[in-house]
């Protein structure tokens, strides 16, 4: 169970980049990702209500407005830019500069004064370094440091919001916790989508558009998200912090072979050298201690607490 589950976060997580795309071709970036976290937000809300009652919604206005929060920050930021910023990199670009998010939570860390472990400095720095090689050298086209600008803001918001979840009054349960950050998150989106000028047509959607987004609520903010929570409980943390390092591998392999996008020398070399950070800063965190490293695609592009949906 726990590896049937661990394979569907790896696989799920890492092709909600791809699936953001296929969306992107029909459906307008923030609208879109406004239609998939309402109706993700809604059916888990139904699930929740039907299995445990109104109980499970019960929280204080504090409790309310901390999920309100972090959800703007996860999905409206953090999902919303890694969306604009696809319209400018490839799914795999996007995914290896996603992977800093776990390195930017060590820096909140340290800015907090939490002192993390020499190596996981260590870790963050090669991280950065690699981001450095991806900016500078890597196969992004015209448009490309516009699209690293932005999926680099967009793990900024996305870390800024996981440190916060641990440490703001949130619902007891975390699937509620979920759903109102969903719910928000999306009704956020749609606001920022229809004031930015952004217009849905739907006869104009392909089916190819109508599919993935049905993919992207179902398997991966829901599917994903439910055997993320459940591996929280049941698997060494270590083992389930593995995703952030083998999503972004999952990504750039679809990303070749659906979408026929090019893998450079450069692109390998920088790619490798973050993860290397990543895996440092995973492996040698204190025990006991999980670290927020949530996936913002999967979340929508999918560990500081199993308040994480994705």
């Amino acid at each position: 169970m726990i590896w049937a589950a661990l394979t569907t976060v790896y696989i799920v997580w890492g092709s909600t980049y791809l699936g953001i795309m296929v969306v992107m071709e029909t459906i307008p970036p923030i609208l879109g990702g406004a239609m998939r976290f309402i109706t993700a937000g809604l059916l888990l809300a139904g699930v929740l209500l039907i299995r445990h009652g109104p109980s499970v919604f019960a929280m204080t206005r504090r409790q309310f407005g901390g999920a309100a929060l972090v959800g703007v920050l996860l999905l409206t930021a953090g999902n919303g830019m890694i969306a604009l910023a696809q319209q400018h990199i490839s799914t795999g670009m996007a995914a290896l500069l996603v992977a800093v998010v776990p390195l930017f939570l060590v820096i909140l860390r340290v800015a907090a004064r939490d002192r993390p472990n020499l190596l996981t400095l260590v870790g963050v720095l090669i991280g950065l370094g690699g981001v450095a090689v991806l900016s500078l050298v890597g196969d992004t086209g015209e448009t490309g440091g516009t699209g690293i600008v932005i999926i680099l803001l967009a793990s900024v918001s996305w870390s800024i919001g996981s440190f916060m979840s641990a440490r703001m009054a949130m619902p007891a349960s975390p699937f509620a916790a979920s759903a109102v950050e969903m719910l928000v998150g999306g009704a956020a989106m749609a606001a920022v989508g229809l004031v930015t000028g952004e217009r849905l047509d739907v006869a104009a959607i392909s089916p190819a558009s109508w599919t993935a987004m049905a993919y992207l609520i179902a398997v991966g903010s829901l599917l994903g998200y439910t055997s993320y929570v459940w591996l929280l409980k049941n698997a060494p943390i270590s083992l389930v912090a593995t995703y952030a390092y083998v999503n972004p591998i999952v990504a750039v392999i679809l990303g070749m072979l659906i979408l026929d996008e090019r893998l450079t020398p450069e692109m390998i070399a920088g790619g490798l050298v973050i993860l290397l950070g990543v895996v440092l800063v995973v492996s040698t965190e204190r025990r006991g201690r999980r670290p927020a490293v949530e996936a913002p695609a999967a979340r929508g592009p999918e560990l500081s607490s199993p308040r994480a949906s994705s």
